[in-house]
């Protein structure tokens, strides 16, 4: 099972990390692969697998109260960290804060979980994206740039704006357009559900392929303390965490798995992404490259279990 599972993400992250290692797929294309994934296909594959299900089958309290309240408590703890023992700015610490509390749910995440479970993992991806989109990423975004702004500037100004940029998200979109079906219990058109459906199958070979043109001119050279402490809360502290809250709302043993597999998973590319926006790119690199090599190890472990948790 480990193997089956393993091989396939392994291989598709190591043909991206070749193709563009020898430049047989330029930069812009790695990027413009990235695009299309977060735009077209993971939204096309979240609108068609929610679209077909009932209200009943996605919406699960226990599972997003416990990701959500353990992703917002590792925030807290990693901001308070960064900003008080390791002296970082509001920026910085708003921004790194994300790096330690936020998975690569988008990417690798998709590709897993619907080897896993095929498209009953839409529900799994929708709340937890959730949680990510509306919750870690908004968070960061209002301290990022209340640590650039002036004195003088609102907070109501600067939430109002984050929000809207959020709700532009095409997988925020999705996912309210899902549930929307969901709840007017309306039935996508066969013609449209076989093209979202076409679409969505593109998104886990590509993301994976992704992962791997995207570790070209990263490295470990400059690992500080701060690099494992980073690395540490995400991928160790995160799924113990989640691990823990799930298992003290007595949830499914799949959902416990699933959720503890996603809290494992490493940082995403998009911490990388918005730390280099910031100016914070020398702390964040490191950790994010260190967390991708640590994340695997870790899944894979975890992954052992999916026998039991699964069956």
């Amino acid at each position: 099972m480990l193997f089956t599972i393993l091989f396939p993400i392994c291989a598709v992250v190591f043909l991206g990390y070749i193709a563009a290692r020898t430049q047989f797929i330029t930069p812009s294309l790695i990027t413009a692969m990235s695009q299309f994934v977060m735009k077209i296909s993971l939204p096309a594959f979240l609108l068609q697998a929610l679209a077909s299900k009932h209200l009943s089958d996605i919406w699960s309290p226990q599972y997003f109260i416990a990701y959500a309240g353990g992703s917002l408590l590792l925030y807290g703890a990693v901001f308070f960290c960064c900003r008080y023992f390791f002296k970082a700015s509001l920026t910085e610490s708003g921004v790194l804060a994300m790096g330690g509390s936020m998975s690569n749910t988008g990417f690798i995440g998709t590709a897993i979980l619907t080897l896993l479970i095929g498209s009953h993992s839409a529900i799994y991806l929708s709340l937890t994206l959730i949680v990510e989109n509306l919750l870690i990423v908004t968070l960061m975004l209002i301290l990022a740039e209340r640590g650039l702004q002036a004195p003088g500037t609102t907070g109501k100004s600067i939430l109002t704006g984050t929000l809207l940029r959020i709700l532009k998200n095409p997988v925020i979109l999705s996912i309210m357009l899902g549930i929307l079906c969901i709840l007017l219990d309306i039935q996508l058109p066969e013609l449209l559900s076989s093209t979202l459906k076409m679409l969505g199958q593109t998104a886990s070979p590509l993301a994976l392929f992704v992962i791997g043109g995207s570790l070209i001119g990263m490295n470990l050279s400059s690992l500080t303390a701060f690099s494992w402490f980073l690395t540490a809360m995400k991928v160790l502290v995160m799924p113990l965490l989640i691990f823990s809250l799930l298992s003290a709302f007595d949830v499914s043993r799949e959902m416990l798995f699933i959720g503890t597999l996603l809290a494992a998973l490493p940082m995403p590319i998009a911490f990388g992404i918005f730390a280099q926006h910031y100016g914070v790119q020398e702390k964040a690199l490191p950790p994010l490259v260190l967390s991708t090599l640590m994340g695997f190890i870790v899944v894979a472990v975890i992954l052992t279990q999916s026998g039991y948790f699964l069956s």
